[in-house]
């Protein structure tokens, strides 16, 4: 019995023999850690800003996500969300701080093309998509909510 010729179907067996197993379990443990810590910090600050500033619990979340964002975007400036997000992949990325991660990275890759044209701009590409889906995704669950009470 001689060598199988290399076809498609025999290349993708003998490549994949090759490729190193991904850690999937290592990998989901540091993203629901990191993620996890994360969320804990977030519910810190927001006991900081209800005990020591006299916010409410509901009045407490807008200077939370607003300090997560700019520590996010801080972080990233500084090289150190990059490191953190190799580390723990999607636990990092799930967040609200993902999210400032991703849009300070954008803008920072094209920083040497002018602050308008450079940064502004491409500051806006991620955010203008997600800002446009949070949009319209609530203007439709607000007609549906709507159309449902005047059903029921």
């Amino acid at each position: 019995m001689g060598k199988q010729p290399l076809n498609e179907k025999n290349f993708d067996k003998a490549r994949k023999s090759y490729q190193p197993k991904p850690p999937y379990v290592m990998n989901c443990l540091k993203a629901f850690i990191v993620g996890g810590l994360i969320c804990v910090f977030g519910e810190l600050l927001t006991q900081m800003y209800i005990h020591w500033f006299d916010y409410s619990e509901k009045n407490a979340i807008n200077p939370t996500v607003a300090t997560l964002i700019l520590l996010s975007a801080l972080a990233t400036g500084f090289g150190v969300y990059d490191k953190l997000g190799q580390f723990a992949g999607a636990g990092s990325a799930v967040p609200v701080t993902g999210f400032a991660n991703s849009i300070t990275s954008a803008a920072l890759e094209h920083k040497s093309e002018g602050l308008v044209l450079g940064v502004a701009t491409n500051l806006f590409k991620l955010a203008g998509s997600v800002i446009v889906f949070g949009v319209v995704a609530a203007y439709v669950l607000g007609i549906i909510r709507y159309v449902w009470s005047l059903i029921f």
